[in-house]
């Protein structure tokens, strides 16, 4: 009972703080309920609470529709999440006709309705979780750390120096994907939420920064619910089109093409899981090996990818991707980048060696401390993560910014091209 006074008065703050203005009345706190009829051409919907009484709705201008993520919606209903059976919060305002005017709608609801599982997920102690970078040829699980084989935090020799001589090849390009002095070098982020909004503030933070080539673009492709799970196929006419036909939208709003994106800097993760370790790791190295594939595909002249991991979870309120499941996908990087290492076909990066199949893969900064034990330079506070205890909050989206600016100034693989020479 505690649980579900302490749930509905957080979400009562999300929808009235977060879907109405100030000008706006207020008439009730939000209910929780499952769509049982929708027409998203015409913006109306019947929701069914758990007294079972319908509510008819109708979606106006200022109606705000969120996912589950708590991200705006912007097909509004015709996105393919909300469908009938879909659990939702909502909130009702003035009438119009025989319908109420809906002021705001968020995917999920209570008690673990929510496709992503967004209620309290269950209690795990982090402590005994060591970063990997300071778990060198320890074990988690029987599985060794460290972010390269062999428990070492150092590129291997010969990865890194065909990554240098990679890096070094990296030049302007025109939007035919022509060298070209007048050019531009794209930098492009793949990934979701917490990809957009750390790499968002980092885009920012290098925008203020004279030691930036200024030669160099930095789109941010990544989206909101966009999970690794969501983007795996971009002709599948639902959210990996959808996906992918925006970041090339997002391209052609900065003014570049695919055949200028020669970098990508890649972070992902699934919504919910609960396979436990290490399946859940596995699907999701295998879901970034697709993704490399795409990248390798889209982009002609992308030569450079770099991977980085989730942040701390230890503060998450809902079951989006909380610990130890964060912490977790750091193996995810580290096997696939591995086996890029290793000489994996399904990886090559080397034409000399076979059909190119991805770009040269390589850890970013590594991005997970135990909270506010500090690990890499990293720690973080509790405030350091928005409301939710898994998206962070300006403060934690600063941290990774920085963590990103000073790894692509100083990095061998990276300084040539990302920083004035």
């Amino acid at each position: 009972m505690v649980r579900a006074v302490a749930l509905a008065a957080c979400l009562s703050a999300t929808l009235a703080g977060g879907f109405l203005s100030a000008q706006e009345p207020r008439q009730g706190g939000p209910l929780s309920g499952k769509i049982v009829k929708i027409d998203a051409e015409k913006g109306e919907l019947t929701i069914r609470t758990a007294d079972g009484k319908e509510h008819d709705v109708v979606v106006v201008e200022r109606t705000r529709i969120m996912g589950s993520d708590q991200s705006p919606v912007k097909d509004r209903l015709k996105a393919p999440e909300f469908k009938v059976d879909a659990a939702v919060m909502f909130k009702v305002g003035r009438m119009q006709g025989k319908r109420g005017v809906l002021e705001g709608l968020k995917l999920g609801g209570p008690g673990g309705a929510d496709r992503t599982g967004r209620d309290p997920p269950e209690k795990f102690d982090t402590s005994a979780l060591t970063p990997l970078t300071e778990l060198g040829t320890g074990k988690y699980h029987e599985f060794e750390g460290g972010l390269y084989p062999g428990g070492s935090n150092k590129r291997p020799a010969d990865h890194e120096a065909a990554g240098i001589a990679l890096a070094k090849t990296i030049e302007p390009l025109a939007a035919s994907g022509k060298p070209d002095i007048a050019g531009k070098i794209v930098l492009l982020s793949i990934g979701m939420s917490n990809t957009s909004q750390e790499f968002s503030t980092f885009q920012q933070l290098a925008r203020g920064d004279d030691a930036v080539n200024p030669k160099l673009v930095l789109v941010n492709g990544a989206q909101g619910g966009m999970t690794a799970a969501a983007i795996q196929n971009p002709d599948d006419q639902e959210r990996g089109s959808k996906f992918w036909k925006t970041v090339d939208d997002r391209l052609r709003q900065a003014g570049v093409s695919r055949e200028q994106v020669q970098a990508v800097w890649l972070k992902q993760a699934d919504a919910g899981p609960s396979q436990g370790f290490p399946k859940y790791a596995q699907t999701l190295q295998a879901e970034m090996q697709t993704i490399a594939h795409i990248l390798q595909a889209r982009f002609p002249n992308l030569k450079l990818a770099y991977l980085s991991s989730r942040i701390y979870a230890g503060y998450a309120r809902t079951r989006l991707n909380p610990e130890p499941y964060a912490y977790e996908s750091g193996f995810s990087v580290k096997w696939l980048i591995g086996q890029q290492i290793k000489g994996g076909a399904a990886l090559n990066f080397d034409p000399k060696k076979g059909a190119v199949k991805s770009p040269w893969l390589s850890w970013g900064p590594y991005l997970w401390a135990n909270g506010t034990q500090a690990a890499a330079g990293l720690r973080y506070e509790e405030s350091d993560l928005a409301n939710d205890g898994t998206h962070p909050s300006p403060s934690g989206q600063r941290k990774v910014a920085e963590a990103l600016l000073e790894f692509f100034k100083t990095d061998s693989t990276t300084k040539v091209w990302f920083a004035v020479q």
